[in-house]
């Protein structure tokens, strides 16, 4: 289920409740068909504080099942926003994911954009460090030293997700978002689709141009055959009432 919330209402969200913490799962195709087919994931995604659409499909196939979602609201543009919630509110935030060198670029463009930004730290774990209880518990120590307020995880779906879900246990009043690429997109080695692009919901077409190799398969064979039946289940539920 998607909250029907505009990007601006999440932001004021988070703001009101900096102190009880809370999770953001940012749902797009490929999350939700992974949640389709896997039982555990559906019960880690429905302990998320909040769920946002972060794809164009899910916002249409809920427009065209009577269901209104105000717009899309992206992890890469939450990086942004609540950031720079976090340095109004004197709040601090820890960046954690992508490759070397990529979290303290981000890290530099965001402070650039809310001077008084507060980073309370930076960590860029090596791909499998998740498989081994002990360099997977030396990521959440040093979160948790830190003390942070606002995570920013990105690490893509579902290793983000099961890390937030280990961080909350020991770090419960904390703000996460799995923010996929919006690290690499917010230090600027990864770039955004035009506004234009993202309007008309082809975000997608821009990445998958960008990055043949990497998500050809995941777009072309796996997430728009998904899309397609997304949306043509929407509109058979629009019938059926």
């Amino acid at each position: 289920m998607v909250d029907a919330l505009t990007e601006a209402e999440v932001v004021h969200q988070v703001r009101q409740t900096w102190q009880d913490g809370g999770w953001i799962l940012t749902a797009n195709v490929d999350i939700v068909r992974a949640i389709s087919r896997d039982r555990s994931l559906v019960e880690l995604a429905s302990t998320a504080t909040l769920t946002v659409a972060d794809g164009m499909p899910l916002i249409w196939a809920g427009r065209i099942a009577g269901e209104e979602i105000p717009e899309r609201v992206t992890g890469s543009s939450l990086v942004h926003t609540l950031s720079h919630a976090a340095a109004l509110d004197g709040r601090s935030v820890f960046l954690l994911g992508g490759a070397p060198g990529v979290a303290e670029r981000a890290a530099a463009v965001l402070q650039e954009q809310s001077p008084g930004l507060k980073i309370a730290g930076i960590a860029a774990p090596p791909v499998g460090f998740d498989q081994c209880e002990d360099s997977l518990q030396s990521v959440i120590d040093s979160v948790v030293l830190a003390q942070p307020s606002l995570v920013l995880i990105g690490m893509g779906f579902p290793k983000q997700e099961k890390l937030i879900q280990r961080l909350r246990a020991v770090l419960p009043n904390a703000w996460y978002v799995g923010c996929g690429a919006g690290i690499p997109m917010a230090s600027g080695d990864s770039k955004r689709a035009p506004r234009s692009m993202q309007k008309l919901g082809l975000e997608w077409l821009h990445r998958l141009v960008m990055e043949p190799r990497r998500l050809a398969r995941r777009y072309l064979r796996d997430d728009l055959p998904f899309a397609v039946m997304l949306l043509a289940g929407a509109a058979m539920r629009r019938v059926r009432r």
